[in-house]
């Protein structure tokens, strides 16, 4: 507690609304929420490669590669996979102080994990995309070979297998992809996206 006491947040002279105006664009979260294999990693890809070509300054924080570094002592429990999504809830809203259109692609299963992502942010700036994909649809796919381990009892604690996934009740977005192409996905993205982020002159 001592320690807090001591911690104080320095006032910076360039702040958010100037980065903003800088950038040319309003920051927000474009967070991705899904089973394994739904489609949350290429539809975050093909986001941020339009958003790029429209000229908007944009970041992906995905799931594997922040593992890889920022959170590479996590495991999969619970309470890591909480953790996880603290942490990255945190480094986006660094990232919207920042000026920039953060685009995350995690599983983030849990309702009350979300709910937190959110709340860091001001009103308007979380944009909750539901990439929704039947369980049988994303073991079809089964790109990374997960879902074959989970059903073999090697790999524990998978979400849709032995692991809840609480889906999101009102999304700004929801997208089916086993029902959709993937060019009407992105342009549905596309279109509720960039209302959001422009800056009239």
């Amino acid at each position: 507690m001592m320690e807090k006491l001591n911690i104080i947040p320095h006032d910076h002279k360039v702040n958010k609304e100037d980065r903003q105006r800088h950038k040319k664009q309003k920051p927000v979260v474009i967070w991705f929420t899904g089973l394994s294999g739904s489609g949350k990693s290429t539809l975050a890809n093909m986001l941020e490669q339009g958003l790029y070509e429209y000229g908007f300054h944009t970041y992906i924080l995905d799931g594997d590669n922040v593992r890889m570094g920022l959170n590479k002592g996590l495991t999969f429990s619970e309470e890591d996979r909480k953790e996880n999504i603290r942490r990255i809830s945190e480094v986006a809203k660094l990232m919207v102080d920042a000026g920039l259109v953060v685009i995350t692609a995690f599983i983030s299963p849990f309702k009350k994990d979300r709910a937190m992502a959110r709340e860091l942010l001001e009103e308007g700036e979380f944009i909750e995309v539901f990439v929704d994909c039947p369980l049988e649809v994303c073991e079809q796919r089964d790109v990374k070979g997960l879902y074959r381990k989970a059903r073999a009892g090697e790999i524990t604690k998978f979400t849709g297998i032995d692991s809840p996934f609480e889906a999101p009740e009102n999304p700004e977005i929801h997208i089916k992809t086993a029902e959709q192409s993937l060019e009407s996905s992105i342009n549905q993205l596309i279109d509720l996206v960039l209302p959001i982020i422009q800056i009239k002159n």
